[in-house]
């Protein structure tokens, strides 16, 4: 029928894509394995991911932290239970808060920057100058960037989780008057090591997930200036609902039994 046509033809460009997807990142790991490593690369691309990151991730986790121990005060209230709220703020934090609003921020910072640097080097047709080097622009631009990008988005996440459980400790102690020694405790109390290793493994997922994106659509751009900036949006809003979609996926292999 005509009137199914136009939805066909959106399907199977849904499917080439998801294809295209699937084969750029089956590449990608096939080299993140195989020799030969730029060790320099992949150490620069661990400070442009992680280090330059920390402040907006460290500036991120610590209001949100700091709301979540207020909106928990807030509602616990009703039912006499602010005791649980340093649970909810450090099992909040951990197990979805700190990942899911870490790897949104690096998306936006580092997946749109990723896709600009390499859809330029595109058009400008520096990647095929490298080809006729005799240099595998998998190996010198994909790899350094997703190595670096697994690496670094756990340590992010870390440091991302202390820095919002200490927010919540500030708001608890000194706004909603908390012992300092009571709050603590219910901290550490019902905290297990599960809650701190997904929020870690989401964290590793998100990092390919956000240079995988930022290197495809980077290095599949056309069309000059125009395309690099059609490149620089699509690696933001892919990587960011792929984030969504790997935490609800990662949060039921660990929790659901």
């Amino acid at each position: 029928m005509p009137i199914l046509a136009p939805v066909g033809r959106i399907f199977l460009a849904f499917l080439a894509v998801v294809g295209r997807v699937t084969v750029f990142a089956a590449k990608t790991l096939l080299h993140c394995v195989t020799p030969r490593f730029y060790f320099r690369l992949i150490f620069k691309q661990m400070c442009e991911i992680g280090y330059y990151s920390l402040p907006v991730v460290a500036m991120t986790t610590l209001f949100a932290g700091m709301v979540l121990a207020l909106q928990s005060y807030s509602g616990f209230s009703r039912f006499s239970a602010e005791s649980a709220v340093a649970t909810v703020v450090v099992i909040s934090m951990t197990r979805e808060l700190g990942p899911v609003l870490a790897g949104l921020m690096v998306a936006g910072r580092v997946g749109a920057a990723i896709a600009a640097e390499i859809g330029t080097m595109r058009v400008t047709e520096q990647i095929d100058a490298l080809v006729t080097l005799s240099t595998n622009p998998f190996k010198y631009l994909v790899v350094p960037r997703v190595i670096a990008g697994l690496i670094t988005l756990p340590i992010l996440v870390f440091i991302g989780d202390i820095i919002g459980v200490l927010g919540g400790y500030t708001v608890g102690v000194n706004k909603l008057s908390f012992n300092s020694g009571s709050y603590i405790q219910n901290t550490f109390q019902y905290l297990e090591t599960l809650d701190v290793v997904s929020g870690l493994v989401k964290a590793a997922a998100f990092g390919f997930i956000i240079t995988l994106m930022g290197c495809y659509q980077g290095y599949h751009s056309r069309g000059g200036a125009q395309g690099v900036g059609q490149a620089t949006t699509n690696a933001v809003v892919s990587s960011s609902i792929l984030i969504l979609i790997a935490n609800y996926i990662v949060t039921e292999l660990f929790f659901v039994r």
